[in-house]
């Protein structure tokens, strides 16, 4: 679990050089490079779009499993774990929704 910590802040901390070195070579040279950082714009939320949506998806399905296996070992508390769930549920597709308007604002901005 370090290992994949150290490598996620890896990740993000190269994610933000790259923004800036992109940056750079747009003020650099005026005209044609602003196609090329908003190719790389679209690139970069396609990819965190793709991946807050499958961390999401794989969230939900185990959400989903933990309330019904709950359910099925105790039927009498399957009304409050139902609505834990939901509640659940849609907090982890808020976090999918916010990733989307990010990603619009990056994308647009």
């Amino acid at each position: 679990m370090k290992r994949l910590t150290t490598l996620g802040l890896a990740l993000t901390a190269l994610a933000a050089l790259a923004t800036d070195a992109l940056a750079a070579a747009a003020a650099a040279a005026p005209g044609g490079a602003s196609g090329e950082v908003l190719k790389w714009r679209i690139i970069s939320s396609s990819f965190a779009l793709a991946i807050a949506a499958a961390a999401g998806a794989v969230s939900q399905g185990r959400t989903i499993a933990a309330a019904l296996e709950g359910t099925a070992r105790n039927p009498g508390a399957g009304g409050d774990l139902r609505v834990s769930m939901i509640i659940g549920l849609a907090l982890i597709e808020s976090l999918v929704i916010y990733t989307f308007v990010i990603c619009l604002i990056i994308i647009l901005g």
